[in-house]
């Protein structure tokens, strides 16, 4: 699916419609693009949507954030950026395992993500502009997706 945005707001309504579609679930959500392109952005209003109550901002230099959902199970917020070439376990299989974890610049820890997720990329364009790629790549978050209306 590909989507083209125009406006921080527009970037902030899709986080919204995607917080609906993984309301109660547990999923990872992969996103990646250039410095700029507005992956924490898209993650605060998505937390935000979440019942979130906590700022959220990028765990760039703590690399992991965990904020509680409003039904009380977590959303784990990844910064990988500082991981790139890092090859050990990093434990972060237990975020897969309950809540909605959500990880930025995710393509420097490949190797650990599990096969089925949602991953969304975001390219800039002029200004506000954005072209947004998003697959699904397993068979739980294509029927995540299905549900997706804009």
């Amino acid at each position: 699916m590909k989507l083209e945005i125009h406006s921080i707001a527009e970037t902030q309504k899709f986080a919204q419609e995607m917080a609906r579609l993984c309301r109660g679930k547990t999923v990872l959500i992969t996103l990646d693009g250039d410095l700029g392109a507005g992956k924490t952005t898209w993650t605060k209003a998505f937390g935000k949507a979440l019942g979130v109550k906590n700022t959220i901002n990028s765990p760039t230099f703590t690399i992991l954030k965990s904020y509680k959902q409003e039904d009380g199970k977590p959303l784990h917020h990844i910064d990988a950026y500082r991981l790139e070439g890092a090859s050990q376990d990093l434990g972060f299989e237990d975020c897969f395992d309950e809540g909605i974890t959500v990880i930025e610049w995710s393509h420097y820890i490949e190797d650990q993500l599990p096969d089925d997720r949602i991953s969304i990329s975001l390219e800039e364009g002029i200004g506000e502009d954005r072209t947004i790629v998003i697959e699904a790549t397993g068979k739980e978050t294509q029927e995540i997706l299905e549900g997706y209306h804009d």
